[in-house]
């Protein structure tokens, strides 16, 4: 009976370490896999997948107020975007502006500039992966300029020809999570910053990860966006 009880418990120990072995072979081969997809993505293209890139297909419209406070002055302008037919409005305190922007003339390019800019600043981590005629480089663990917490440094610099502002350069600091928490712009890619802020306040919209607010290190320019709404 003792031989008997004892080949029954030897089986059921080897049959559990069979499937504990099953298992923590299926677990570390989905580890490895999921790691191997990581590999197959760039940063630029990591930072924009964390952000939500994903879901931009499914977007059919963005409206949102760009405002810009300095001190005790504050500016701002709203827009309506359709990309998937290009169609933009800009709404000031003084004019309205409709424009596709397959079809520019002088008038409506200047509301494109302003466009551009306030876009760039809405969904940077896309354009991480939108925009053609960059070139890329990278640093880890470096002092953040605002901070000063210890991440990742992702620098795109833009081609001298084509765009509103060509040969300007960006650098991204970013953590562990490739979510961006400031920037520093270089314009035409010189040495010294032309301005620093950071990227704070994120709100997810329909599956879009949205940084609303950013601040100079004085605190006294803050650029942030408010009436967003995406379908």
């Amino acid at each position: 009976m003792r031989v008997i009880l004892t080949l029954f418990l030897l089986t059921i120990f080897i049959l559990s370490c069979k499937n504990d072995r099953s298992t923590r072979t299926n677990n570390d081969t989905e580890l490895t896999a999921e790691l191997e997809q990581d590999k197959t993505f760039s940063t630029a293209e990591m930072i924009a997948n964390k952000n939500g890139f994903e879901n931009w297909d499914n977007i059919s419209e963005i409206q949102f107020t760009f405002n810009v406070d300095r001190g005790v002055n504050h500016s701002e302008r709203s827009w309506i975007w359709k990309p998937q037919t290009n169609d933009v409005t800009m709404m000031t305190a003084t004019d309205t502006v409709n424009y596709n922007r397959t079809s520019m003339d002088s008038i409506t390019m200047k509301s494109d500039a302003a466009f551009i800019n306030d876009k760039y600043w809405l969904l940077a981590p896309f354009n991480l992966a939108w925009d053609e005629g960059t070139t890329f480089s990278e640093k880890e663990n470096v002092v953040a300029p605002i901070s000063k917490d210890t991440l990742n440094q992702l620098t795109v610099v833009y081609g001298n020809q084509g765009g509103y502002t060509p040969g300007d350069a960006y650098d991204f600091y970013f953590g562990k999570d490739f979510i961006i928490k400031e920037w520093v712009f270089r314009q035409k890619n010189a040495s010294e910053p032309s301005m620093i802020t950071t990227w704070e306040d994120y709100e997810t919209f329909e599956g879009i990860e949205i940084a609303k607010m950013h601040k100079d290190p004085t605190g006294d320019f803050k650029l942030y966006f408010t009436n967003i709404k995406v379908k």
